[in-house]
């Protein structure tokens, strides 16, 4: 239980929570839409689409990587107001796209904020919060930030009703949340540190990466392995409309994804903090290959509904609890660093599933769907049979890192 003199839901977690609200609300206003303004606006063939988020995700891993190492050398606030004022800049330049490949650069400029801001975000969010509540902290975030990507689709789901199914105006309207999540970053305190000289460029400290604890390595390497069969979602949203759902019914359905992830975002938390993240990331891995290997198999409109249920369940179990598995592995001089290299090594895996998928998709996504939903099967059962001592850290060595914030 947690103590009455440190409560888990701090100040920096509800201005967190509050920021990547609006931040998601702007960018899954955008995200239905990406893969049919790519295909049926502009004309690029849905290869394209696996292409484009696959790279813009590679470039958020590969920045992922220096920004966490950055997040434990310099102030956090100032990185994280200027990875969303990025994604803003992104967004503009999606909105003023005429070509596909501009869209490229738009997608990548937003990743790139998102890969400066997540690992010194995630280091602020656990300041003050001790070891057992993180997963309900990160839960509690996850929930707020999906909360966003309900809103999101919604609100564009009105505007494009109100302006007569016009993609152009509407992609226009998600600069305005982007905005307003930065200007909120700077409320946020940024945690007193240690007295000590600060190097003049960033690095990547190899062996500071080497000395992480074995049990984080393993848990990469697992998470990297699934990964690389995890594509983007906007494939995911392009098989419906190729199976014949409507702009609106993409829309709505991308909704319940969300209403879903956020629902169970905090109770997979709590799980977490009562069981284990090993056991709540495993079921959730299951989930997920029920899932795509439903999509690959299936053209039937209600099974699809079901399954984009499903894949909310699937991303409410993993996302916050899987974040608070890697952050009770590390100690506090370390977060930022460890946090990095699993979202840009998780980022990295996403790129190489991206444009294997896209370049397999063929005419409808039903074999790239099929194979990841078989492999993840194989990694999920291995996740849960394996003891759980590979990883995690051991009850004495836990106790000796210190909490974050003490």
């Amino acid at each position: 239980m947690t103590s009455p003199r440190r409560p888990w839901l701090t100040r920096n977690l509800k201005i967190v929570s509050g920021v990547s609200l609006l931040q998601d609300a702007a960018s899954e206003l955008l995200y239905p839409l990406l893969p049919i303004l790519l295909t049926s606006v502009l004309g690029a063939p849905a290869a394209v689409v696996g292409i484009v988020e696959g790279v813009a995700e590679g470039v958020a891993a590969v920045t992922k990587i220096v920004a966490g190492r950055l997040a434990d050398r310099f102030p956090k606030v100032p990185i994280v107001a200027s990875g969303y004022g990025l994604a803003a800049v992104g967004k503009v330049l999606v909105a003023a796209a005429g070509i596909w490949p501009v869209v490229l650069v738009g997608r990548c400029v937003d990743r790139l904020g998102k890969g400066i801001r997540g690992a010194p975000r995630d280091a602020l969010l656990v300041d003050g919060i001790p070891v057992d509540a993180r997963g309900r902290a990160f839960g509690f975030h996850r929930a707020a930030d999906t909360a966003g990507a309900v809103i999101g689709p919604l609100i564009a789901l009105g505007s494009y009703e109100l302006l007569h199914h016009h993609l152009r105006p509407l992609l226009w309207v998600a600069v305005v949340p982007a905005v307003c999540s930065v200007l909120l970053v700077f409320l946020l305190h940024e945690p007193s540190r240690p007295a000590a000289p600060r190097p003049t460029a960033p690095r990547i400290d190899v062996k500071q990466a080497e000395r992480l604890p074995a049990p984080y390595w393993r848990v990469v390497v697992v998470i990297a392995l699934f990964g690389l069969v995890n594509f983007p979602d906007a494939l995911v949203l392009l098989r419906l409309h190729e199976i014949g759902f409507s702009v609106v019914g993409v829309i709505l359905a991308y909704v319940l994804y969300n209403v879903v992830y956020s629902a169970l975002s905090y109770p997979a938390g709590v799980v977490a903090d009562r069981l284990s993240p090993q056991t709540v990331v495993g079921v959730g891995l299951v989930v997920f290959a029920v899932v795509y290997a439903g999509l690959g198999a299936s053209r039937n409109h209600l099974a699809a509904w079901l399954l984009l249920a499903g894949y909310g369940a699937y991303t409410g179990l993993t996302d916050g609890a899987g974040k608070a598995w890697v952050s009770s592995l590390l100690p506090r001089h370390a977060q930022g660093t460890g946090q990095g290299l699993f979202q840009g090594i998780s980022g990295a895996a996403v790129l190489v599933a991206g444009v294997w998928a896209g370049l397999a998709w063929g005419a409808d996504g039903r074999i790239p769907l099929l194979v990841s939903g078989c492999i993840a099967a194989v990694v999920a059962v291995a996740l849960l049979a394996l003891p759980r001592r590979l990883f995690s850290v051991p009850a004495v060595d836990a106790a000796a890192v210190p909490a974050a914030g003490s």
